[in-house]
Order: C-alpha cells, then structure tokens, then sequence
C-alpha cells in the first residue's frame, strides 16, 4: 500500500484477490480512492497485483481458521469487506459425486463467508458504515445437471447472506451480494482440473461478461451513501437467459 494519510473512503478488503473477480474488484476499488488490503493463498500472483495497484498483500487461506485469523489480525481497519474466494469442482451428477468434492466447495463459498465476517466484523462496525459484499451466483438461484455441490453451496451462501443482513438489523452495515452469470475468468479452468480445452468450450460462441464487469458491479454498491443498501445485484451475458429451458451456460 502507498505511503500517505489513511483513504477517507476507508480500507477495502477483498479475499481470492490474485487473479479474476478478486483482481479486478481490487483494482477497481484503489481506483475509486480506497486503501485495500487483498488475501489469497497464491502469494506471487497476490504480490504483482499489489504492487501493480498500491495494495497490501497478506496471505490467505479461507478455508483454513487459523490463516484467517492471522489475516485479520494483521488488519487494523476495514470499511468494505468482498467475500470473493469460492469456486467449484467437477461437473459430476450427485449419484457418482465425491464427498470430498462436495466439502471443499462448502468450505470454500459458505465457510470461507463465515470466518471472514466473523474475524472483520468489529471493525466493519468500527468504521461506521461497514459494507459486506458476497459474491454469489446465478448458482444460488438454479440448479442444473452436474452441479449438484456448487449450487447447494451456492444457495447456502445465499441463504448466510440474507440471514447475516437480518442478524445486522440496526448496525451501521450494509450487506450486498453480487450474483454473476457467465464470466470469463480461471472459474472453468479450475472445475476441470486444468483442462484448458474444455474450460474454453464453456465460453464458446458467447460473449461473456468480464471481471471487470463484476468489480464495477461491487464499487458501484459500495459507493451508494451510507442509508442505501443494494440488496442483490443479478448480472448476465447478454447470451445468457435464466430459467428459460435450456440455458445456454451451466455455471
């Protein structure tokens, strides 16, 4: 982070900042005059990021309590807090999926939402006018064949979200959760173990929605005046219809 007098706008943190969505909001958030401070376990990706933006890189593992708890111990304030680190695995039907599969994608999109608001919280409250920010998915809305585990965890982000907001009723924190469809990042690649070929095929002949699309989604919510909470925000591709037979995306 660059050396001055503290943001007026306060300090932004954003977790699964070393590539994609995180990267992005990151960006975008130091754009918009924040001080951030990103997380994530892939250290020398983190580290070009922030020395790209002017940020402060610590690592993170949000699926492991003590990783968080030193992360947030190393974090003096914080006014917005993105929740961005998630994922899914394979593309298995629920009758041949693995536990193993299924526990790492809760613990990585539920848990991982848990341990960090918990850890910031009092600082967000601190801050008088803390802002929560999820980012879910078109996943927490619909299901589709094979993605049994992501969308259950998905639905289950969704549901901590809402019940965190209530829970937060009459403290000076707003609590958002941004929705993408279809957006080109490392999400694909990721769920195929690698498999470059059939990470492109999701994308193929479609427009989708860029990381940069979503940052703009999350620095416009945060950047609402304090008595303004945006609730959810759901974004697509152009490409993409929800709920309407065969969706052209299944993520």
């Amino acid at each position: 982070m660059t050396e001055g007098a503290p943001s007026p706008l306060g300090t932004a943190v954003v977790t699964g900042a070393s590539a994609g969505i995180g990267a992005a909001t990151a960006r975008t958030l130091r754009s918009a005059g924040f001080d951030v401070v990103i997380g994530a376990r892939r250290m020398d990706r983190l580290e070009e990021v922030a020395h790209e933006i002017g940020a402060r890189a610590l690592p993170l593992d949000v699926t492991d309590a003590a990783s968080v708890e030193a992360f947030a111990a190393a974090v003096d304030s914080c006014s917005v807090l993105v929740n961005n680190a998630g994922g899914a695995l394979g593309l298995d039907r629920v009758a041949e999926s693995s536990d193993e599969q299924w526990s790492e994608m809760y613990d990585r999109n539920v848990l991982s939402i848990l341990r960090m608001t918990r850890a910031l919280l009092p600082r967000l409250i601190a801050s008088g006018d803390g802002r929560v920010v999820n980012i879910g998915s078109v996943a927490g809305f619909h299901v589709y064949e094979g993605g049994g585990g992501y969308t259950a965890a998905k639905h289950g982000a969704r549901a901590v979200t809402r019940t965190l907001r209530g829970e937060l009723l009459g403290q000076p924190v707003r609590v958002i959760e941004i929705s993408p469809g279809l957006v080109e990042t490392e999400f694909s690649l990721v769920r195929f173990a690698g498999d470059e070929q059939r990470a492109a095929g999701v994308y193929e002949g479609v427009t989708p929605l860029t990381a940069e699309d979503i940052a703009d989604c999350v620095a416009w919510a945060v950047t609402r005046p304090p008595h303004v909470n945006v609730d959810e925000i759901v974004v697509t591709a152009r490409a993409q219809v929800l709920g309407f037979g065969q969706q052209i995306h299944r993520e």
